[in-house]
């Protein structure tokens, strides 16, 4: 039988690292997950055959949590609105971290003779996933909209650090002290640990929340690695490498893409910086629907540039209606899609994944940057710092330095706003008062409709 265990583990994980290769390309992406569902079914299925599992008592109550848990996981899942779909990764992941260190809590409350090394990862693992879990909470009530200021003070690194430093302290005590660790001492690391993770995240301003939810997911999964070190569980170990693994390169290639470190992004306050930001010059000036109409209908290229706002008037559907009806009149339509655009790794990707957009269509920052000269018309919907042109010229502005779509150098500009306001991340933005550029103010749901009965006209 422990054969039979172990092969379903072999298959589990041969099934994750498909399903995660299959997920790297849009166009399999959904049976990437299948499979990787797949794999979870088996590795799940196969522990209840564990030896272990044979000398525990509530396995019930085992089978009655897996089976509230997957409904409740349905249910949210069925009924989510794609706005939304940030803030269930974020929470779903940090259940993940939450989990791996209620594993760890209970290993190490039990103190059941654990070798050195099993009690070492067992503290790793329960302090990575710890702060994952309390940390993903926080960022899950910031997109949600429950937390709705960043919190700063002063010296805050400087009291983040003492405390990192206090955790890592009793961590160590913990992880070489054999089982002469008191219960007193282990509530003190979890809690620290608990407020690790919520005092990194409350000065996250919403412009690195892509970033940050990336890290908490890479944190999870190596905390589940450990946890399955610990349980002698190799579906969890690989799992948790793969995922680990994974979530670590997608947090490197954001950072990359807003060309910050990881570190500027976790111990520096976005939004600060030590001169004054360059005077906006110019003024917004307004256009109506029925001119923005005629100037696509007859361009010869126009390329899109979704960001949050399209998310948030769920206009992914009508955006394409408006392309399906360019492409009627013999116009070129692309999409351009910045990597930290939206409130998630790959949210553009997903809402025009949704609306049935061919993917050969849609085109990231270095594929498609060097064809804005060349472009007639530029849309912009609802994205703010990915195409702030302050980025380049600006060396005190929060975002200089950072890599943006290049939106500014189209012959025209049309940005589809709600509002005057500025962005998410509170940075004024020099492209919305060029002399290019005209504003096209309202929902882009009912922008987007306009201007798709305006071109039908045409």
């Amino acid at each position: 039988m422990d054969f039979i265990v172990q092969a379903s583990y072999f298959a589990a994980a041969v099934l994750f690292i498909y399903g995660l290769k299959k997920m790297s390309s849009p166009s399999d992406a959904r049976k990437g997950i299948v499979w990787a569902g797949i794999g979870m079914v088996v590795a799940t299925l196969a522990t209840f055959f564990h030896p272990a599992v044979h000398h525990i008592d509530n396995i019930i109550l085992i089978v009655i949590a897996m089976g509230l848990g997957g409904y409740l996981a349905w249910v949210s899942g069925k009924k989510v609105a794609m706005t939304d779909m940030p803030q269930m990764v974020a929470l779903y992941n940090g259940l993940g971290g939450g989990a791996a260190a209620l594993i760890a809590a209970v290993e190490l409350i039990r103190q059941d003779n654990m070798s050195q090394i099993v009690q070492i990862l067992a503290v790793i693992g329960a302090l990575i996933g710890t702060m994952a879990f309390s940390g993903s909470l926080v960022a899950y009530a910031k997109l949600q909209g429950i937390m709705r200021k960043t919190i700063r003070f002063p010296k805050q690194q400087l009291v983040n650090g003492t405390v990192f430093l206090t955790t890592v302290a009793l961590g160590l005590m913990i992880a070489f002290g054999g089982s002469d660790y008191s219960m007193l001492g282990l509530f003190i690391f979890f809690m620290l640990a608990l407020a690790l993770g919520v005092m990194m995240t409350v000065p996250i301003g919403g412009a690195d929340m892509p970033v940050i939810i990336s890290l908490f997911n890479a944190l999870t999964g190596l905390a589940v690695g450990f946890e399955g070190y610990v349980l002698e569980n190799p579906a969890m170990m690989i799992a948790g490498i793969v995922v680990g693994s994974a979530g670590t390169l997608l947090t490197q290639l954001m950072a990359k893409a807003m060309n910050r470190p990881i570190s500027n992004v976790l111990f520096s306050n976005f939004g600060e910086t030590s001169g004054d930001a360059q005077e906006v010059t110019g003024s917004m000036k307004e256009i109506e629907a029925p001119d923005v109409a005629v100037m696509m209908a007859f361009a010869d290229k126009v390329i899109i540039v979704p960001g949050y706002g399209m998310a948030v008037a769920q206009a992914q559907h009508k955006i394409w209606e408006l392309v399906k009806q360019l492409q009627e009149h013999n116009v070129t339509v692309k999409f351009a899609i910045h990597p930290v655009a939206g409130r998630m790794p790959g949210h553009m990707n997903v809402l025009l994944a949704e609306a049935g957009v061919p993917y050969d269509i849609i085109y990231d920052l270095d594929e498609i940057n060097e064809e804005f000269p060349t472009t007639d018309v530029t849309l912009v919907i609802g994205a703010n710092d990915v195409v702030n042109p302050a980025a380049r010229t600006d060396p005190n502005s929060p975002i200089y330095g950072m890599p943006i779509l290049n939106a500014d150098k189209s012959k025209n500009v049309i940005v589809i706003k709600r509002g005057k306001g500025k962005g998410f991340s509170g940075i004024e933005n020099h492209l919305f008062f060029a002399d290019n550029t005209r504003m096209l103010y309202g929902d882009a749901q009912q922008v987007a409709n306009d201007l798709v009965a305006n071109i039908k006209e045409i």
